[in-house]
């Protein structure tokens, strides 16, 4: 373990000379030595390449191949960053993540080209990885050695990775070598990453979730990679096995994808010792232990770093772990701090309006703030807290409980609910592969609950399964079930929420709703939607 190295830069110097295997991506196998003679090879050529006095940022329009790891292991030792960017961003919006980062070289490969071509990107100069060209322009740096670049420190930026956009054009949050080092040092320590771990990047690497709970800590272990050019769940089993993988990370739907897929006898016959991510749930996650023999543990970790929980042996189920000295979960309105949750015999929560609120962080964090966003900064600050912009409540052991984004709450009837509360009970649902919930205009006043639901719906069965939950309270049953074939989902799997909001019932795919006083679920007819809309004029 290289628990004394500070930097990533120093990670990747430590590399030189390990010539076991480090990198597999398909066919192809590099070792450690290898990758960092690749990285210090590529750090020559940035040095060549960029300006005098530009920003030193490059901008990663990649999938999950190995140039990614190699770029990222590159400018840690040239002093510089990389900027993921993101392949599902699209025109003015693509080009103003570039931009906005001022990244003057692109890195990408010839299958992204398309994206660029209408785009004015002045003064952006790109790098195609599978071309002749590129091979040439790196061949005269073959022999360039890592420890020729000595000058990074812990304060320099190494990562602009880009949170979710739902609320308005996406933030670069900013993350220095001194905390990607020392984050991928604790993940490696609390899970027992030993050098003969093969940890498989599945999740794409130009999200945080990729580099800093996967990469780094197999960084700093000495572990091996393998990488899966875009997530598959129906080639998730068979990768773990052809890499010999014990280790992953997930977010937002990715585990139900994997169990969505066939049964097989053998599934259990994996190397897999854990997973390690966010929002699969806890139905999910005991339906994955169950069939793969594999414990997930759902971590919990604000994006900027402005605050964590860890889970610990003990923790009890549905919590994402105890709050460690600083957290605390406050009205966001009157700054106060929420009493703790109070629960019923059969686990339901029976204050959630004065128990649930925003998860922050009233000690020492190590945000390092947003890219060129002071705005962003401030909203994060406020009052020298760090707020995470996430509802949570807690039980009189402090041990806390995710309830959903600020963005996620509900106001029904004068009754503050989270989504996520609402979703982890309809997840119950056996025709449920996915449930998405999230507010809807009340005609008077306040929101109506709609759910997205994609699988198998019955409106008898359905209306009968909500009656039989009890921990559903009388304002979380679903007005409105929107029923898909496959849950809407960002580049990262987690659920578009943000286009579900905007369509409302007014979507294309079928929509059953439960007419006020009544109990069972119908068909929403164009009539019904047009004498709801009247009813808000």
């Amino acid at each position: 373990m290289e628990s004394s190295r500070r930097t990533v830069a120093e990670l990747v110097q430590a590399r030189w000379g390990d010539h076991r295997p480090g990198l597999w991506c398909g066919q192809q196998v590099l070792t450690h030595h290898e990758m960092a003679s690749g990285a210090a090879a590529r750090a020559a050529l940035l040095a060549d390449l960029l300006p005098p006095g530009a920003a030193p940022h490059v901008g990663v329009l990649l999938d999950n191949t190995p140039e990614f790891p190699l770029w990222l292991s590159a400018a840690a030792l040239a002093g510089a960053a990389v900027a993921g960017i993101n392949p599902t961003r699209r025109g003015p919006e693509l080009a103003r993540d570039i931009l906005h980062t001022e990244c003057r070289i692109l890195v990408t490969e010839r299958t992204h080209l398309p994206l660029l071509g209408d785009l004015q990107l002045p003064g952006v100069r790109l790098l195609v990885t599978d071309t002749q060209p590129y091979a040439d322009l790196l061949a005269p740096y073959a022999d360039a050695y890592p420890s020729a670049f000595s000058g990074a420190t812990p304060d320099d930026r190494v990562l602009l990775y880009f949170t979710s956009g739902s609320t308005g054009a996406p933030k670069a949050a900013i993350c220095t070598q001194g905390r990607l080092a020392a984050a991928g040092r604790s993940l490696a320590d609390s899970f027992g990453i030993r050098r003969d771990d093969v940890h498989y990047i599945c999740m794409p690497m130009f999200h945080g979730n990729a580099v800093i709970a996967d990469w780094a800590p197999a960084l700093v272990a000495g572990a091996g990679v393998a990488l899966r050019r875009r997530f598959s769940a129906s080639r998730f089993l068979d990768d773990v096995r052809t890499y010999g993988a014990t280790y992953f990370t997930y977010v937002g739907r990715a585990v139900q994808y994997v169990l969505a897929t066939e049964e097989r006898p053998d599934d259990r016959d994996n190397p897999l010792r854990m997973g390690f991510g966010t929002e699969a749930g806890a139905v999910d996650a005991a339906a994955f232990e169950r069939r793969f023999g594999v414990r997930l543990v759902e971590g919990y970790g604000s994006s900027e770093g402005g605050a964590a929980v860890q889970w610990s042996p003990g923790t009890p189920p549905g919590a994402v772990g105890r709050a460690a000295p600083g957290l605390a979960v406050l009205d966001p309105e009157t700054r106060a701090e929420c009493p703790p949750a109070a629960f019923d015999s059969a686990g339901r929560l029976l204050n959630g309006e004065e128990s649930i609120g925003e998860l922050v962080n009233r000690g020492a964090n190590p945000f390092e703030g947003y890219w060129r966003n002071p705005e962003a900064d401030a909203e994060r600050r406020r009052e020298g807290w760090y707020w995470t912009g996430d509802l949570f409540y807690r039980d009189p052991d402090d041990y806390l409980y995710f309830a959903g984004r600020t963005d996620d709450r509900l106001r029904v009837d004068s009754e503050n609910l989270a989504a996520a509360m609402i979703e982890n009970i309809l997840a119950r649902y056996e025709g449920a592969d996915a449930v998405a919930v999230y507010a809807v205009p009340d005609p008077v006043t306040g929101d109506q609950v709609m759910a997205t639901l994609a699988g198998d719906f019955d409106p008898l069965d359905f209306a009968e399964f909500l009656l039989a939950q009890p921990d559903l309270g009388t304002k979380m049953a679903p007005r409105f079930v929107r029923v898909v074939e496959r849950m809407p989902v960002t580049a990262t799997n987690k659920i578009h929420r943000a286009g579900l909001r905007r369509e409302g019932v007014a979507c294309p795919d079928p929509v059953w709703w439960r007419p006020p006083g009544e109990a069972a679920y119908r068909r929403l007819t164009p009539e019904d939607a047009d004498s709801r809309d009247e009813s808000r004029t």
